[in-house]
């Protein structure tokens, strides 16, 4: 078993791909190589553990036998409860355990090797940005349509574009100068702070209302004229320059909503 005794990522890139390694074998595992998971996670046979290694195998296999091991533990006997609940909730449970697995071993090369704030902020976000094995397992990840948006929740809520769609005869005054396009970008360093105060507590908590991810600085952003909600424009298929062109925008709920006789 490889359990990575002979392997010490030093960097924040290289825990990094060493994570999505390990997170790449286990989503093999429960995914496209259920049916041999399943076989091998006998509920006759003794506490077993899903390992993910950096080159993107998986292993069930008995845990370490040295204490304390070299990495973390995955969780111990995850084939006792194999046959007591239906086979989408084991293999739900065991992703989720996989999750908080992965994170403990990027953590521990991150103490191992004296990652320090920044070191240890910037390998969360970069771990943050992949969908996590159980939303990859439940299918939600699809929904989600999650790439790059959740790193920034907080750190960059001052340099956050104020993208809202409008018509343009309903552009607020207080957008500055760009008011003459169907959005307006982000206030430049040199204007009032009080407008990057504003927009602040305006985007600090948006949410897109169709993924549910927090607004981000790189992204575009459309505000249905309807119900207000915030989007990504990938989210609901719509571009900055396809934003250029209408006048009123709907997002796909209430256009529904107004089809309907």
């Amino acid at each position: 078993m490889d359990g990575g005794a002979n392997y010490n990522p030093r960097t924040v890139e290289e825990v990094f791909r060493d994570f999505k390694g390990r997170r790449a074998g286990m989503i093999k595992a429960l995914t496209t190589d259920v049916d041999e998971f399943y076989q091998q996670c006998d509920p006759e046979k003794e506490n077993l553990c899903l390992y993910g290694f950096p080159n993107e195998l998986w292993e069930v296999n008995l845990p370490a036998e040295e204490v304390p091991p070299e990495l973390p533990e995955p969780a111990l006997g995850i084939n006792f409860a194999r046959d007591g609940m239906q086979e989408k909730d084991w293999l739900s449970l065991v992703a989720v355990h996989s999750d908080a697995w992965l994170l403990a071993v990027a953590f521990y090369f991150g103490a191992r090797f004296g990652f320090d704030k920044a070191d240890r902020k910037r390998l969360f976000n970069m771990i943050n940005d992949l969908p996590t094995i159980f939303e990859v397992v439940t299918g939600t990840a699809k929904k989600q349509v999650k790439e790059k948006s959740s790193v920034s929740n907080h750190s960059s809520n001052k340099s956050k574009s104020n993208s809202k769609v409008v018509p343009q005869q309903q552009q607020p005054q207080q957008r500055g100068s760009e008011s003459q396009g169907k959005y307006s970008k982000t206030p430049q360093k040199d204007e009032d702070e009080g407008l990057e105060e504003e927009e602040e507590d305006e985007h600090g908590e948006t949410l897109c209302g169709a993924c549910g991810e927090n607004y981000a600085s790189d992204e575009f952003w459309i505000c249905c004229d309807i119900c207000e909600k915030w989007f990504h424009g990938k989210c609901v298929k719509i571009t900055p320059a396809r934003a250029e062109h209408i006048k009123q925008y709907k997002c796909p709920s209430c256009s529904n909503k107004r089809s309907r006789p």
